[in-house]
């Protein structure tokens, strides 16, 4: 009488090792000398875990804009909208909370965007301005010395 044992791996696709129940039945199969006579082929159940997904809300973002970069309110209203997003993850709708935290995040662009867009604007005017005042005064200086 010959005696064969097969090993039969099923968390080879999940990467995780057998559990001891079916390690300890897989043996039991062994020693009465066969696999179960039943037909039906083996089927494996998958359980999916959802780890806890972590939204951004961009709070210290909207915050800063809402202080210092608040073209047209748009820092103020971001900041509103990340605040709507924190609410609606301590709740635990997360649906909810990407939804706003993502409108936020857009806000937050756009006012960076135009914050800085209007800031290298004044900064331009400051120098052009500067320049064509220093030309005016020097020309009024030449015109004073040809007298």
């Amino acid at each position: 009488m010959s005696r064969t044992s097969q090993t039969v791996f099923t968390g080879a696709n999940t990467g995780l090792p057998p559990s001891y129940e079916m390690v300890k039945e897989e043996h039991e199969v062994a020693m009465l000398g066969g696999a179960p006579h039943s037909s039906a082929p083996a089927s494996s159940t998958v359980i999916t875990i959802h780890s806890e997904t972590s939204v951004p809300d961009h709070v210290v973002w909207s915050l800063f804009n809402a202080l210092f970069m608040n073209f047209c309110c748009l820092g103020f209203v971001a900041y509103a909208y990340s605040v709507k997003s924190r609410d609606r993850k301590m709740v635990g709708d997360m649906t909810g909370a990407q939804s706003y935290a993502s409108t936020a995040k857009c806000l937050n662009i756009f006012a960076l965007i135009f914050s800085l867009l209007l800031f290298i604007v004044f900064i331009a005017l400051y120098v052009t301005g500067s320049v064509i005042l220093f030309h005016a005064i020097s020309q009024k200086m030449q015109d004073r010395g040809s007298y």
